[in-house]
C-alpha cells in the first residue's frame, strides 16, 4: 500500500492514481479548509482556501469558528457574484435567479390534455423563486399542428393544468404559460372537420423535416383569414389567457416566433395582405398588438409577456429588415406596460442551430422598458456574460434544462452537465427523454 503527499491537488491527484504511482493520495490543507473536500472533488466544485494565521491557534472552537467565518466573508468580498444566480425583481415576481426554463414542445399531452406525468417533469425544473414557462399550449380547436400538444381551450384542459400548475406553486416556482396558434403550420389532420389550416396567407408551406431529423412533415395549403375573421382569432388568445390564470397560472407568454401564425402576419415574407394587417411594418404588427392589448385587458398587463424571433427563418417566415420589426416590436410593446419580452438571438435562424452573425439584441434591449429576456443557444459562460455586461435580465434555457433538471444547481457547482438525446426529445413516451434525466446526487 502506497500513500503520497504533498502539494496534491484534484487534478495531479487523480494522476497518481491513474498511473499508479499510489494506491491513496493524502491532503492536509485541502481537507482542513474543505471538510466535504471528496464530494467537492467529485462535482469539480470550488474549493476554500485556507487560512495560515488560524493554523495553530489555541482556542479549540470560538476563535477558530471566528476566523473561519471571516475568511469566508473575505472570500464572498474578493469573488466576483455569479449574475445568473443573482436574485431578481421581475414586476411582482421575486426570482431567486435568472435561469429561466424554456417553453419546450414535449408532445406527451394525448389528445391535447395535460397529462400527470407532466407533474414530475415540471417539478423536477422548479426551485424556489424560479422562473419556468409552459410548453407552447394552443388557443383552440384550430390552433394545432403537431400530435399531442396541450391546450387550455377547454373545461377539461383547464381542469387538467391545475395540479401541474399547483405543484410548481408548492415549491415555489413562479409559471407562465405560453400560447400559441400555429396557422399555416398544420394539416387538415389536426384540423376540426378536416379543414384547411388558417393563416395571414395562401401560400403553402413546403414539407419540411421535423427536428428529430428524420420524419418529415406535410402541410396542407393554407386558407387566408379574411379581414372579419382576425377579431375572432384575438379572442381566442384573450379567452385561452383568462383560462391559463383559472388554471392557475402566474401570467402568460405569447409565441410570437418560430414562424407560427403572429408570425406569419409579421413576417413579410409570408405576409402579402392587402388590408390592415398587411403591407406596412405597422399593418404587420397590428394583429400581434391586437392581442398584446386584449391579453393585457383581460389579465392585467403585469402577467402578461411574449416570445418574438424577429431574425428567425423558422417554416419559410424571414424578413426583409428583421432589425426594424424587432425595433417596431420592442417600441410599440412599451405602450401596453406588459411584462417582459422574451427574444430570440439572431444567431439562432433556424431552431437548434447556431450560426455566426454580426446583428445583436441589444438595440432591443434597450429600447423595451420591461423585463428583457434572450434565448438561443447559451451556456453557462455566455449566460453570465449577457447578464454582468447588461445584455439581458433574464437568460432562458431549454435543451440544457430539459437535459439537466437541476441546472441552477449545476451551473453553482460547475458541475458537469448531461448530455441531451434529440431522438427522444418528441417520442411520446411519459418517462424516456422527459422525467429520466438523472440530478447530479443521482450521477454521482
Amino acid at each position: 500500500m502506497v500513500l503520497v503527499a504533498g502539494g496534491y491537488d484534484r487534478k495531479d491527484g487523480n494522476k497518481a492514481i491513474a498511473e499508479d504511482r499510489a494506491n491513496l493520495v493524502v491532503y492536509g490543507r485541502f481537507f482542513l479548509a474543505n471538510p466535504d473536500l471528496p464530494r467537492r472533488f467529485e462535482l469539480n466544485a470550488p474549493v476554500y482556501k485556507y487560512n495560515r494565521e488560524i493554523f495553530y491557534i489555541s482556542d479549540p472552537a470560538i476563535e477558530l469558528q471566528q476566523k473561519q467565518d471571516e475568511n469566508k466573508c473575505n472570500m464572498a468580498s474578493e469573488t466576483p457574484a455569479f449574475p445568473l444566480l443573482t436574485p431578481y425583481k421581475m414586476g411582482n415576481f421575486n426570482l431567486s435567479h435568472r435561469i429561466v426554463l424554456a417553453p419546450l414542445t414535449r408532445q406527451r399531452s394525448y389528445n391535447n390534455v395535460p397529462q400527470p406525468h407532466a407533474i414530475l417533469y415540471f417539478s423536477q425544473r422548479t426551485t424556489k423563486g424560479g422562473f419556468l414557462i409552459a410548453e407552447a399550449t394552443g388557443v383552440s380547436d384550430t390552433a394545432q399542428g403537431y400530435p399531442d400538444t396541450p391546450g387550455i381551450w377547454t373545461k377539461k384542459q383547464v381542469e387538467a393544468w391545475k395540479p401541474i400548475v399547483d405543484d410548481v406553486h408548492a415549491k415555489g416556482g413562479i409559471f407562465f404559460c405560453q400560447i400559441w396558434h400555429v396557422g399555416r403550420v398544420s394539416n387538415k389532420d389536426f384540423q376540426p372537420n378536416g379543414q384547411a389550416p388558417i393563416s395571414s396567407t395562401d401560400k403553402p408551406l413546403k414539407p419540411q423535416l421535423r427536428a428529430n431529423g428524420v420524419d418529415v412533415a406535410r402541410f396542407t395549403p393554407p386558407r387566408r383569414l379574411r379581414t372579419d375573421e382576425i377579431p375572432q382569432i384575438v379572442n381566442d388568445f384573450r379567452i385561452a389567457a383568462r383560462n391559463a390564470i383559472e388554471a392557475g397560472f402566474d401570467g402568460v407568454e405569447i409565441h410570437g416566433a418560430h414562424g407560427y401564425l403572429i408570425d406569419q402576419f409579421m413576417k413579410d415574407q409570408v405576409n402579402d395582405r392587402t388590408d390592415q394587417y398587411g403591407g406596412s411594418l405597422e399593418n404587420r404588427c397590428r394583429f400581434a398588438l391586437e392581442i398584446v392589448e386584449a391579453i393585457a385587458n383581460e389579465i392585467g398587463a403585469d402577467r402578461v409577456g411574449i416570445r418574438l424571433s424577429p431574425f428567425a427563418n423558422y417554416m419559410e417566415s424571414g424578413d426583409s429588415n428583421p432589425e426594424a420589426l424587432g425595433l417596431y416590436m420592442a417600441e410599440s410593446l412599451n405602450k401596453y406596460n406588459i411584462l417582459y419580452c422574451h427574444m430570440v438571438e439572431p444567431r439562432m435562424k433556424t431552431v437548434g442551430e447556431i450560426f455566426e452573425c454580426p446583428h445583436s439584441l441589444l438595440p432591443m434591449r434597450k429600447a423595451f422598458k420591461g423585463t428583457f429576456l434572450v434565448a438561443g443557444g447559451y451556456d453557462r459562460e455566455d449566460g453570465n456574460k449577457a447578464i454582468a455586461e447588461d445584455h439581458a435580465d433574464l437568460v432562458v434555457y431549454g435543451r440544457l434544462f430539459l437535459a439537466n433538471p437541476d441546472l441552477p444547481r449545476r451551473f453553482e457547482l460547475n458541475a458537469p452537465l448531461n448530455k441531451y438525446n434529440r431522438e427522444t426529445f418528441y417520442v411520446s413516451d411519459p418517462v424516456i427523454g422527459y422525467t429520466d434525466y438523472p440530478f447530479l446526487e443521482t450521477t454521482s
